[in-house]
């Protein structure tokens, strides 16, 4: 099983940029695809960002495509999210979590572990 911790989120201007990283304890990560998922207040769970085993297969939203990347550093059991040009509607709480398999899934039922989550803020 598959321990994550997420760290990076915090307070940013409208444009600015921010990297999230999560960290996974276990010998399984490198076997296993991982996505970002964000919830905003008052919304429900919402798709960001996955990246196969590999790395070299990744999907986004389209509402980030093109702003964040998301990649993966086995050797290190880490997965980050980097966050360019953020809007105000960035604003989540936002989550990495581990999928059952190798491909990366848009569904967050395909993911089996979950991180406790960072907040980004982005002021306008």
């Amino acid at each position: 099983q598959v321990q994550l911790v997420e760290s990076g989120g915090g307070l940013v201007q409208a444009g600015g940029s921010l990297s999230l990283s999560c960290a996974a304890s276990g010998r399984t990560f490198s076997s296993k695809a991982m996505g970002w998922f964000r919830q905003a207040p008052g919304k429900e769970r919402e798709f960001v960002a996955a990246i196969s085993r590999s790395g070299v297969s990744r999907i986004y939203a389209d509402s980030v495509k093109g702003r964040f990347t998301i990649s993966r550093d086995n050797a290190k059991n880490t997965v980050y999210l980097q966050m360019n040009s953020l809007k105000p509607e960035d604003t989540a709480v936002y989550y990495c979590a581990a999928a059952a398999g190798i491909a990366p899934s848009r569904r967050g039922d395909d993911y089996l572990q979950w991180g406790q989550g960072t907040q980004v803020t982005v002021s306008s």
